[in-house]
């Protein structure tokens, strides 16, 4: 492998230098290795080629190739909308061939009365079979001898280069008639135990695939071999984690946990709260440093959670920081928890930017001298002038919301790094946690304590505006207030911004007699805040919004949200959206317009949302239908490493019998020193080394 990745892709018969700029600019490749790593999307099988006469039209035909002869040539329209058309025959019939870029160069490469194979999806035009931008090639004896083909995935750049699919299947067979034999990279008895294909065979299957199972064998092959040393290089990293860092050994509850408990807890633990707890209590006492997600539902008490494992802390001589990712949820945990804390006498402040000159230089002098036990804040408490006298536990508050640099300034807080706790309300699938968050602990709330009544999604559309409207008021006349959230997915989209701010006047307009505030991310965060209050203190009865309400707004009155456009979130999103309603012990429902003609895909999406309040099932689905990259909540910029064949959304079972494997390899051999497992290490080395491991700091 590493002899492939050292030769450049330019030496390769067919490339050269101009082909190899748009190989690297456009897919990234650059050397052998790449092109024999840049895996088809899709198959279609070329050993049959149709009669233009036998093909029975219909509105959504397969792809298919057919061979003939070009009759003639005809341009229609104009400028921008000039097409070039050839009738296209093999005497049982006739079909339409269409272009739209690069008219002339067509017609010099595709001459008329040359024999040509066309492959393509036909559409029906003008009552006529017609291929638009068709893959063609000369006929030629081999034509009939293809089997299954991969298509791969080109971009407009080539596609107007006419640098295709079809040329990267030309590519790939001269690189394969190249290579003799391709290096194994598994031990032969994990091969042996899951029935592996050879990796030669696998690569070359992959990209020519002799038969359908051939093709499943050599796709079951490198799903595993990919996830595997994923996995082998999450647990390889968590283990010498382990190993080499020490933690502070939380040996006791202590008082003030005691006193919490069986004095002044606000309502009784769930069953999960009691779980959870205890397996961070115990996370914290192994004597290496504690590295724990905590996923909990809004409304399932993680931060109830959170308090007392830092009672806990505090009970064993070390203070806790939590760090949220706005003012607004800075300052409601601080309400919760301070209103907590002070009934057994713990010390709890709060830093934000809004912070007092006089108040910050009063939190300073209280941490350095150890009578502050609990600091709550937002990314001013990474600020390189707040110290400790001796920081045990960081809890991070919807950690994606926070760059990875910026939360590792909290573990520098101290000479032995805090045990970290990160909370997220953002349902994960297992999938996804086990692989993106692979090397931290797991702890899951999936119980919502008792008097939490579901949120009603009802799913309406445009023609329904009226009745909304009807409803809103009625909620109103209730006591109660209203989120309406339109969808600024960008901040660059002027057109979203105009859409809210014309909602906004709308909605003025139509609830004359309510006061309406008006909340997004372009707005200096002195407004934001401000408006936000006025939501809050009740003040304002309807709150327009972008999702920048997701997190940090926690108003148990506001029992409607509306949401607008609904069929341009993810499903995750709304679920986040949702939790926003439903905090107090009103009847909360949310409804999700959309406009009326979107696709059955949509449709199901929407529908689902009304049927189900589980986050989990959610977000597994939301994975599966925008794949893991979009999982808006758990890695929005995509995830941190580059799957080439696997899918976390569909290849559950894979990813776990990875892990299964790694485990029980590092069991026997921690450091992958023994003989056997040589060309392992390797490998490892060569796909990881050059990432940054960020497992230190979750």
């Amino acid at each position: 492998m590493n002899n492939l990745t050292r030769i450049d892709i330019k030496y390769l018969h067919g490339v050269g230098p101009k082909r190899a700029e748009i190989l690297e600019k456009e897919l990234g490749i650059r050397s052998y290795y790449d092109l024999l790593y840049y895996f088809p999307f899709r198959y279609v099988d070329r050993s049959t080629i149709y009669n233009i006469g036998d093909i029975v039209a219909s509105s959504d035909m397969p792809y298919l190739q057919i061979r003939g002869r070009i009759i003639s040539y005809s341009t229609h329209g104009e400028g921008m909308r000039k097409r070039l058309t050839a009738a296209f025959s093999d005497g049982t019939g006739i079909a339409e061939l269409v272009w739209f870029n690069n008219i002339r160069r067509v017609v010099e490469m595709y001459p008329p009365g040359v024999e040509f194979v066309v492959f393509g999806k036909p559409t029906i035009f003008n009552n006529r079979l017609s291929f638009a931008h068709p893959e063609m090639e000369k006929a030629g004896p081999a034509t009939q001898a293809k089997g299954f083909e991969g298509v791969y995935n080109v971009t407009e750049k080539m596609r107007n280069r006419y640098f295709v699919s079809r040329n990267i299947c030309q590519l790939v067979d001269t690189l394969l008639a190249n290579i003799r034999t391709i290096t194994e990279t598994l031990p032969p008895d994990i091969i042996a135990t899951h029935h592996l294909m050879g990796l030669h065979e696998a690569l070359v299957n992959i990209h020519r695939p002799a038969s359908l199972d051939a093709l499943n064998r050599a796709k079951f092959r490198l799903k595993f071999e990919e996830l595997f040393f994923l996995q082998l290089n999450i647990l390889r990293y968590t283990r010498m984690r382990n190993a080499k860092i020490t933690g502070f050994r939380f040996t006791t509850v202590g008082e003030k946990f005691n006193d919490f408990y069986f004095n002044h807890l606000p309502f009784p633990l769930t069953d999960a709260q009691k779980r959870v707890i205890k397996e961070i209590r115990q996370g914290m006492n192994t004597g290496t440093q504690m590295n724990r997600l905590l996923q909990g539902d809004v409304g399932s008490g993680k931060t109830l959670v959170a308090f007392m494992i830092m009672l806990i802390a505090c009970g064993n001589g070390f203070q806790s920081c939590i760090m949220a990712p706005t003012e607004i949820l800075a300052t409601q945990h601080y309400e919760t928890i301070s209103a907590m804390a002070e009934k057994i006498g713990v010390s709890v402040r709060l830093l934000t930017g809004s912070t007092r000159k006089a108040a910050r230089d009063e939190i300073h002098s209280m941490l350095l001298d150890g009578s502050l036990d609990i600091l709550i804040g937002t990314h001013a408490v990474i600020e390189d002038n707040v110290r400790f006298a001796n920081l045990g536990l960081v809890v991070i508050d919807e950690q994606h919301r926070f760059g990875v640099a910026q939360r590792a300034k909290l573990w520098k807080k101290n000479t032995t790094p805090p045990h970290v706790l990160v909370m997220t309300a953002t349902p994960i699938p297992r999938t996804l946690a086990m692989t993106v968050y692979g090397d931290l602990d797991v702890s899951v709330i999936d119980q919502l304590p008792p008097g939490r009544t579901p949120v009603t999604t009802l799913l309406r559309y445009d023609n329904h505006r009226e009745a909304v409207n009807r409803f809103i008021g009625e909620q109103m006349k209730l006591g109660r207030q209203v989120y309406i959230v339109y969808p600024l997915i960008h901040e660059s989209e002027k057109s979203d911004l105009k859409n809210l701010e014309e909602g906004y006047e709308y909605i003025c307009d139509t609830f004359r007699s309510r006061k309406v505030c008006f909340v997004h991310g372009k707005m200096k965060p002195a407004e934001k805040e401000f408006q936000m209050k006025l939501f809050v203190s009740g003040e304002a009865q309807i709150m327009v919004a972008t999702t920048v309400i997701e997190v940090g707004v926690n108003v148990p009155n506001a029992s409607v949200m509306v949401i607008e456009n609904a069929e341009r979130f993810g499903l995750a999103q709304l679920h986040q959206l949702r939790g926003r309603v439903g905090r107090g012990a009103d009847k909360s429902y949310c409804i999700l317009m959309s406009q009326p003609k979107i696709s059955k895909e949509t449709r199901q999406r929407l529908e689902l949302m009304t049927e189900t309040s589980d986050g989990f099932l959610i977000a597994e689905a939301d994975m599966k239908w925008r794949g893991p990259g979009d999982l808006e909540g758990t890695q929005q910029s995509g995830i941190a490493f580059d799957l080439k064949i696997s899918n976390l959304a569909t290849d559950g079972q894979i990813i776990q019998l990875a892990r299964d494997t790694a485990s029980a390899l590092l069991e026997k051999d921690p450091e992958l020193a023994l003989p056997e497992n040589s060309r392992l290490n390797r490998h490892l080395h060569f796909l990881f080394d050059k990432t940054v491991n960020w497992s230190l700091i979750s």
